[in-house]
């Protein structure tokens, strides 16, 4: 937004994110899609003077606050009659319920923040790894690690990870790892890489060469919305990786000392495991003691995350030997024997296969191919070529790592990445079992997590490109076609009886169908979804399928949509159709069944509390984008898929050609919908907390400020939480508009180098920073709800404010 002040790059950009617009009175806002929220509760200490406090972190297992005394911690609200303390320069009173008060003295003496967690430019916050035995031994979590603790809890997918179809693994390695993915609120990246493919994995491996590598926080957001386990990767290379190895499998205490610690960081950061990697050799009594280790590490991972996983990679032997054997066999199985899975090197040929099926016998679901989409050594195929090897594997019912499908950026180049993305995907399509949502509602923009711009309710609200994968939503499935007998021709987004050919189809009576990403418009985030084509002169109507559902259908569902018309679409129509199964046993059997179509009944006008969804759209909508509500009511069945069905309006024997955006979609469970609540049942955000409030000079009148908003909020209740600001005024002046600064995925935000007015030194200045709460159910929260914190700051030379009045507020 043009004339926003202050440096709203990285932590801030994300703010441009969260889907609706920025609050205008009056006025709900559609729903930001983070995911739910997980507890994140804090036990403040009310009593002495602004000691050191416990942080619960809602299952993070008592992690302290020991260090927020030393780098700045949390300012808490105090009572109306909380006084100045002489010395620390700060105030703090509670002007109302929820709004505290902060009195600070400009300071610009230096305070490094730690550098394993903030960038030591900038201090925004970035995910970081763990170099060596020390480290991981050392390892203990601060109030300074929050912003690292993944928010998403894992959704449900179908059919679960536990079945035994095969599965596929990625494991993601780019040029050394935390790149422009390491700033946890965001880049300001120009075509960054981005994986949104998740509908066709089960697993993803962050890999880098780091001995610990914890996955930078914002992929494993990404990966538990869309119901994928998320690995990090422990690894030993070399002679520094031998000696690391020989000093902690040298005795039972050691060992389980690191598999503790692998185990805690899991479980305190949220991702749901470990790839063990030991490439280098063992003596043989660190062989034996690894075996231990690698069960004794499943065994803690099993316990500390629900459904979690320990993969071995295929190095050393048994005997401690350094040798790849690309198969599994009996100089390797005591590994595999001993953890939940086995990642093959990439040097296999057929005879290894078969040899690795035999040995694995009824966990070859557990075996996890080895394929290098970069074809380094001898591989059967790499490439766009990778569907060779894949093929292979599946023949023999195995489960498939794909190694560097990075691949695609780094060797073909940014200038067409997603058109080669979807490229090599689809060519592995028919050879990727596809995930099904598993639960309703559900909601997507179809935001990759980037863009080249801002949307917001339609409109460019900026002119900036922009990166964050936290702020990645649920993606339709890849174009495929099929012809169905009596229903006309079907083009589908996850059909598997045709082999898929970039994201475009020509039929041989002419029709086509694209599906694609497009950058250059979007309702929310960076993006939407384009659908366009032609229809053949010999049929009424082509059909998009969207999305795969497996979830019980509800007696009585919403859908909602919005979407624009492009100038080439005024000879057609577009409506949704959903297919329907009698029972769910068809989806886990591989059973066809007999599918029914329903077509949603339009709704004229929609029920008071789903109009809250499209207040502000309006039917002719904003930006030429348009709304529709539609209902459907089912008995005793299975949703299978949402579909869009494209129908020309005037019969003849022409081809019509289209293209249509969809910006937004909803699928809701009516019975599910609750009313606004009262005043009295609405939930209030805690009072904000402060912490590492950094001060710069810019110029004469004008400075840097930099601090940590902190507050509590149930994770159930909000998806994403806004944050606001109000530039106030040094002394008396027009009341300030509100100001967005960003969007937090976890209930804190660091504000980074905003630019405010310098105090005069006769008098003093005032900023208002407000935290909103957005639910899944996209109903805004009354702003009496927000947290807010009225910051007071002087100038040095001003004497410090005393305690206000009692009954009084000191704004």
């Amino acid at each position: 937004m043009p004339g926003l002040p202050g440096r709203l790059v990285a932590g801030s950009c994300s703010g441009w994110i969260c889907c609706g617009d920025w609050p205008d009175p009056g006025r709900p806002l559609p729903p930001c899609d983070g995911g739910r929220r997980r507890k994140a509760q804090r036990e403040r200490e009310r009593e002495g003077e602004m000691e050191g406090r416990e942080q619960d972190g809602g299952g993070r297992r008592g992690a302290k606050r020991a260090d927020d005394e030393s780098h700045g911690g949390p300012e808490e609200p105090r009572p109306a009659k909380g006084r100045f303390r002489p010395g620390l320069g700060l105030q703090l009173d509670m002007e109302s319920q929820r709004t505290s008060v902060l009195h600070r003295v400009v300071n610009f003496a230096p305070s490094p923040l730690p550098a394993r967690q903030y960038d030591t430019k900038t201090t925004e916050p970035i995910s970081f790894y763990l170099s060596g035995l020390e480290e991981l031994l050392a390892w203990k979590p601060t109030s300074d690690d929050a912003f690292n603790v993944s928010t998403e809890p894992l959704a449900k997918h179908e059919p679960p990870f536990n079945s035994r179809r095969p599965r596929t693994l990625v494991c993601h390695d780019m040029k050394g790892g935390y790149l422009e993915d390491r700033f946890i609120q965001g880049a300001s990246v120009d075509d960054p890489f981005v994986f949104y493919h998740w509908c066709y994995i089960d697993i993803f491996v962050y890999f880098s060469h780091r001995n610990v590598t914890i996955p930078p926080v914002v992929w494993t957001n990404a990966a538990h919305r869309n119901g994928v386990l998320m690995l990090g990767t422990f690894i030993t290379e070399w002679g520094d990786g031998a000696k690391m190895c020989e000093s902690f499998l040298a005795s039972e205490e050691a060992y389980r000392a690191v598999a503790d610690q692998l185990a805690a960081i899991a479980q305190f950061y949220r991702f749901d495991g470990w790839l063990v990697n030991i490439e280098n050799s063992l003596s043989v009594s660190a062989a034996r003691n690894l075996v231990h280790f690698l069960r004794y590490l499943t065994a803690q991972v099993h316990r500390a995350v629900p459904g979690g996983q320990v993969v071995w990679y295929d190095s050393v032997l048994q005997n401690g030997e350094l040798k790849w054997q690309n198969e599994l066999n009996e100089k390797n199985r005591v590994y595999f024997d001993a953890c939940d899975g086995f990642f093959t090197n990439y040097n296999w040929t057929e005879e290894h296969l078969l040899r690795t099926r035999e040995m694995a016998d009824d966990r070859r679901a557990d075996i996890y191919v080895g394929v290098d989409v970069f074809g380094r050594g001898v591989v059967v195929s790499s490439g766009f070529d990778t569907n060779k090897s894949l093929r292979m594997i599946r023949e023999q019912g195995l489960s498939v790592a794909i190694f560097a499908p990075g691949w695609v950026y780094e060797h073909l180049g940014p200038t067409d990445f997603l058109n080669n993305e979807d490229k090599f995907w689809a060519l592995l399509s028919n050879l990727l079992p596809t995930h099904s949502i598993g639960s309703l509602p559900f909601s997507s923009s179809f935001s990759l997590g980037m863009g080249k711009r801002h949307f917001h309710n339609g409109q460019e609200s900026r002119m900036e490109p922009w990166y964050h994968l936290s702020a990645q939503e649920v993606q339709p499935l890849n174009a495929e076609v099929f012809q169905e007998r009596r229903m006309g021709p079907w083009y589908h987004l996850s059909a598997q009886e045709v082999q898929p050919v970039y994201a475009e189809f020509w039929m041989p009576n002419g029709g086509r169908l694209r599906t694609r990403c497009c950058l250059q418009d979007a309702w929310c985030g960076g993006s939407s979804l384009l659908l366009e084509g032609t229809i053949p002169s010999n049929e009424d109507h082509v059909t998009a399928r969207l999305f795969s559902f497996q979830v019980p259908a509800p007696p009585r569902l919403f859908l909602v949509i919005i979407y624009k018309h492009e100038a080439s679409s005024q000879g057609v129509s577009f409506a949704p159709v959903f297919t329907t199964r009698q029972s769910s046993s068809c989806f886990s059997s591989g059973e066809s069944g007999e599918p029914r179509k329903h077509k949603p009944s339009l709704l004229p006008t929609p029920p008071h509390y789903l109009a809250q969804l499209l207040r502000g759209t309006g039917l002719r909508g904003e930006h030429d984008w348009q709304s529709r509500c539609y209902e459907l009511e089912l008995q005793n069945c299975f949703l299978d898929q949402l579909s869009v069905t494209v129908s020309r309006r005037q019969s003849g024997r022409n081809e019509v050609p289209f293209a249509c955006r969809l910006g937004r979609i909803w699928v809701l469970d009516a019975t599910a919908l609750r009313p606004l609540p009262s005043a009295d049942a609405a939930i209030p955000v805690s009072p904000l907390e402060v912490a590492h409030v950094r001060w710069q000079r810019l110029s004469a009148g004008e400075l840097s400020l930099s601090l940590t908003l902190r507050w509590t909020y149930p994770p159930s209740k909000a998806t994403c939480f806004r944050v606001h600001y109000r530039r106030g005024s040094c002394g008396s002046g027009p009341e300030p508009r509100l100001l967005p600064i960003g969007v937090a995925y976890a209930p804190q935000y660091r504000v980074t180098e905003l630019t405010v007015p310098g105090a005069l030194s006769e008098s003093s200045c005032r900023l208002e920073f407000l935290v909103e709460p957005v639910p899944d159910d996209g109903f805004q929260v009354d702003a009496a709800m927000w947290g807010k914190l009225v910051f007071v700051y002087s100038d040095p030379k001003l004497p410090s404010p005393g305690p206000a009045p009692e009954g009084t507020s000191s704004s």
